[in-house]
């Protein structure tokens, strides 16, 4: 392919990734229901049936774990979890707006809010900054010290925490420098907080850093997690090692590796692939499916460092030499 097909291939993926990001900041979608749930091998998109409401099995967890107040907060809580478990758009947004009369530290109803009653990006994130303020109250400060890394294990943080997660994304989604890496700071706390990433925010971090710059940070993070085989993984790990050297040694066996996870990346990254419009719902590792999860969020790093791509394609075309 030559420079000016690449560069051609460059702009109409770039135009796609801003379609999407804009489809997100818009509230189009739900930020905080999975996009993509790993599965083992292919996976089918067709899903015949809506898909309950994951946030609807906290009640039970509670329920469970003695997790029982008579309070605001918790009356609130359970008002949400009856949102949660309703199909009707209108009837949820109408729980959430009780929810935030019985407490307004109620951060699930600003996110319920945020995703289906606001009608701008602006919205959902003056919403969401007020899910993350609420949540913060709630918890206190002296929970933030005692369960820092077991975050998610800890039943009360966990709105909390998908209020968080969300306004990183929406931030990310508007494609600004400034809410990128603000984005980038509310996913750093979010893995600090839950350390084994129960809501898979690491590989999102990564591709962030990339994208901003931040290498060395992203390199650390790679070498701290040694043993992660994710098409993301890995072929950060490629770009970050091209970037350090060019083309040499190190680079091509980081390259070497990625490749032989997932073969279906440098189609999508290059352009020869097209990119679906709407992601698909399930990922297999080294399938077609993971390979457009990675390559949505990691465009803008691999677009924005020089000859990244050229050097890509010219790997990728490499005969493999059978050991």
């Amino acid at each position: 392919m030559s420079k000016k097909k690449i560069d051609k291939a460059r702009q109409k993926r770039l135009a796609k990734q801003n379609a999407a990001r804009a489809r997100k900041a818009s509230g189009a979608g739900n930020p905080s229901m999975p996009m993509l749930r790993p599965v083992n091998g292919d996976a089918s998109d067709d899903i015949p049936f809506p898909m309950p409401d994951p946030r609807a099995m906290e009640a039970q967890l509670r329920g469970m774990f003695g997790v029982q107040e008579n309070t605001p907060a918790a009356q609130a809580q359970e008002l949400m979890s009856e949102a949660f478990d309703k199909m009707s758009g209108p009837e949820r947004v109408a729980l959430a707006h009780q929810a935030l009369e019985v407490s307004p530290d109620c951060a699930d109803a600003w996110v319920l809010l945020a995703e289906e009653e606001a009608t701008t990006a602006e919205e959902a994130i003056e919403l969401l900054r007020k899910g993350v303020s609420a949540g913060e109250r709630l918890i206190g400060p002296e929970a933030f010290e005692e369960n820092a890394g077991e975050f998610w294990g800890v039943l009360e943080t966990r709105p909390y925490m998908r209020a968080r997660a969300n306004l990183a994304q929406y931030l990310w989604a508007t494609g600004e420098e400034g809410g990128t890496r603000e984005a980038v700071g509310h996913y750093r706390e979010l893995v600090r907080l839950d350390s084994r990433d129960h809501q898979g925010h690491r590989e999102i971090l990564l591709v962030l850093l990339v994208e901003i710059g931040e290498d060395e940070e992203a390199a650390q993070l790679i070498e701290s997690h040694p043993g992660v085989g994710t098409a993301c993984w890995l072929y950060s790990n490629a770009l970050l090692a091209f970037r350090r050297g060019g083309d040499c040694d190190g680079a091509r066996e980081a390259l070497a590796d990625a490749l032989d996870q997932n073969p279906h990346v440098p189609g999508f990254l290059l352009g020869e692939t097209t990119m679906p419009d709407e992601p698909p719902m399930n990922m297999g590792y080294g399938d077609e499916n993971e390979a457009v999860h990675y390559v949505a969020g990691a465009m803008a790093g691999w677009d924005e460092t020089q000859e990244a791509l050229s050097w890509l394609e010219a790997q990728a075309a490499l005969p493999t030499v059978d050991a």
